[in-house]
């Protein structure tokens, strides 16, 4: 059984910064590309930025320059570092990651998704 759990949601004023992390644990073999999606109330859950297991990034345009996203492969855990928050950025933010739990198989996680709520 794998799962992502996820940290560091809460409250900030706008301009403020707050650090994400997801955490993968269970049976895994190998984990490949891990990300970070959000969905406000009323939307569609849309990209934020996304990493390879070789370390490439992918930025959606509303978040560049604004938000990093890392990954530390020692302890299976992905991170999004974002500065600079805007009211447009409330949502609650999901982690995603393709991981296999033997040579044989991938599969696509979630994780159970954790508020961010920036007041303006």
């Amino acid at each position: 059984q794998v799962q992502l759990v996820e940290s560091g949601g809460g409250l900030v004023q706008a301009g403020g910064s707050l650090r994400l992390s997801c955490a993968a644990s269970g049976s895994i073999f190998r984990i490949g590309a891990m990300g970070w999606y959000r969905q406000a109330p009323g939307n569609q859950r849309e990209l934020v930025a996304t990493i390879t297991s070789g370390g490439t990034t992918n930025y959606a345009d509303s978040v560049k320059g604004r938000f990093t996203i890392a990954r530390d492969s020692a302890k299976n855990t992905v991170y999004l570092q974002m500065n600079s928050l805007k009211p447009e950025d409330t949502a609650v933010y999901y982690c995603q990651s393709w991981i296999s739990s033997s040579a044989e198989n991938v599969r696509l996680y979630w994780g159970q998704g954790t508020q961010v709520t920036v007041s303006s």
